[in-house]
């Protein structure tokens, strides 16, 4: 009996500490003198869907939040895969959001992933004013099968979407020029399973185009890292949204990079710390 109501009297202690320490904060969860650190917030009912949100200490009411979708080829990965890049902004005074996403599978496809990205602004926007951060005022930085979402969310929504970072992002799965290429005969596989409709080279269904961010770009600056040695998203598709950012007279910089493959912040520190993180933080701050 004693134990029982020690364990109440600490169970009541930590619950008033708790809402003590909660007080006069952005969000409940407080880490550090005035930053903050939330893990694993809920924004669906799904296992996946969740997201971190990490505050740093100082910024402005007009900051934009960075959000992070992951790669993995649109059925592999998870949020901690991009933790370094939400280390770097959060050092840098950037709010971020990292979030996981419901990953391909026989019942979901690229528009659930879409949709998840939606939910996860739904859930801030409601938050945003305990942060003194307005909604709708996000930048979404996507790597390899996450870049494919960030453009295409980005590009369909323009009013919440002000900037876009792409990390091997791919952009084209329907042009006669994807159509012929070798890229085409080893990534078709994966496509179909990722658009939900079987990949016919003879008679391809629109959904590929609509699946595809260079058939749907607007007026979103638009910030692109290319490997040109690149085996996983051939170094055409960077440069095909390159040429049509162009043409439409979009605000946008392709950072093309020689002698470099994938996804290289996870192989080269070199070029993450002198080419990639400088990048992100100057198109962030322009």
């Amino acid at each position: 009996m004693k134990k029982l109501i020690l364990r109440y009297h600490f169970f009541v202690l930590g619950c008033i500490t708790f809402v003590l320490n909660s007080c006069n904060t952005k969000f409940r969860v407080w880490v550090g003198n005035n930053s903050q650190k939330i893990y694993n917030l809920k924004y669906g009912e799904d296992k996946k869907q969740k997201m971190d949100v990490f505050l740093p200490e100082n910024y402005s009411e007009d900051s934009p939040v960075v959000l992070i979708v992951h790669g993995g080829a649109w059925k592999y990965g998870r949020k901690e895969h991009m933790i370094q890049i939400q280390k770097m902004l959060f050092k840098n005074n950037i709010p971020s959001i990292n979030m996981n996403y419901r990953l391909v599978s026989k019942k979901i496809t690229y528009k659930d992933q879409l949709e998840d990205i939606s939910a996860v602004i739904e859930k801030f926007n409601s938050l945003a004013h305990k942060a003194d951060l307005k909604p709708d005022n996000y930048i979404l930085l996507g790597e390899s099968a996450g870049g494919h979402l960030a453009l295409l969310y980005g590009y369909q929504n323009p009013d919440k979407i002000k900037k876009i970072i792409s990390l091997s992002g791919p952009t084209d799965f329907y042009s006669s020029e994807y159509l012929h290429s070798f890229y085409s005969k080893y990534t078709s596989n994966t496509l179909q399973k990722v658009v939900g409709t079987k990949f016919n080279r003879k008679n391809l269904s629109e959904d590929f185009e609509k699946a595809s961010p260079i058939a749907h770009v607007s007026h979103v600056p638009t910030l692109l890292f290319q490997g040109n040695k690149d085996f996983l998203v051939n170094q055409q598709q960077g440069l095909a949204l390159d040429s049509v950012l162009t043409a439409k007279n979009i605000p946008h910089k392709l950072v093309f990079m020689k002698n470099t493959g994938h996804a290289p912040r996870f192989f080269s520190k070199k070029k993450r710390d002198s080419i990639i993180y400088p990048n992100i933080l100057e198109w962030i701050r322009k």
